[in-house]
């Protein structure tokens, strides 16, 4: 299913629903909010985003721990939970999307190299989280990243 054609499913679903939807960005600098806004009337079901490209912004922004960050880091399923709660809490939204990674092309690490993200997806007081590692350059896994963040909410609004 190309993006244009989620999306659209997506906001059907949430109109249906009577759900808003926010977004936690960190790797996508704003790229999620981008595209869910490239359709025509999302300002009836997308709340807002927030784009915390820094851990002050995730902390001041959304409300993750201090010490969640200096334990596990930023890109981390602890990090992007504690991001997709914070969208709910400081937001309208019954649905939200946390991303964290490294797009490169430096920041890699053996445990975490370039292209390593996690995605959380937040409903109802229940977070799921997943490890994606996509290949390519900086503009290839941020284009997975939305891509995937997308397909997740869509999975999770039906």
């Amino acid at each position: 299913m190309d993006r244009v054609a989620m999306i659209g499913e997506l906001a059907e679903v949430l109109q249906r629903r009577g759900w808003w939807l926010a977004c936690a960005e960190s790797c996508t600098g704003g790229g999620i909010a981008a595209a869910l806004t490239d359709v025509a009337g999302s300002s009836n079901w997308f709340e807002r985003g927030f784009v915390t490209y820094s851990n002050a912004s995730k902390v001041e922004m959304l409300g993750v721990s201090t010490r969640t960050l200096e334990r596990f880091g930023a890109v981390s399923c602890e990090t992007v939970t504690e991001m997709a709660r914070g969208a709910l809490e400081f937001s309208r939204a019954q649905l939200s999307v946390a991303v964290s990674g490294i797009a490169g092309p430096g920041g890699g690490s053996p445990g975490r190299p370039v292209g390593t993200v996690w995605l959380a997806w937040a409903a109802a007081g229940v977070v799921e989280t997943r490890r994606e590692h996509f290949a390519g350059d900086r503009f290839a896994v941020r284009a997975a990243t939305i891509d995937a963040a997308l397909l997740g909410l869509l999975e999770r609004a039906r």
